[in-house]
């Protein structure tokens, strides 16, 4: 876990690296990137069998009977 003195640590060298204007859009981007990265997450571990499916492309063709398959 990350005290309170390493986090404001981490923000003051960001705040000194990237300046003030850009904090906002790097937040932004940050949050959005989480955002994304756990709703994959979620979509992933929610039903295994239904996504199998999805990838299914064609019907299984019947086997031909005994009777009809050709000798070779």
């Amino acid at each position: 876990m990350i005290s309170p003195y390493t986090a404001g640590a981490l923000v003051l060298v960001a705040l000194i690296v990237f300046g003030p204007s850009k904090l906002p859009e790097i937040g932004k981007a940050l949050g959005k990137g989480i955002k994304e990265f756990k709703s994959g997450v979620a979509e992933e571990s929610k039903k295994p069998e239904e996504q199998q499916m999805l990838n299914v492309t064609e019907q299984p063709k019947e086997l031909p009977k005994a009777d009809q398959q050709t000798k070779q």
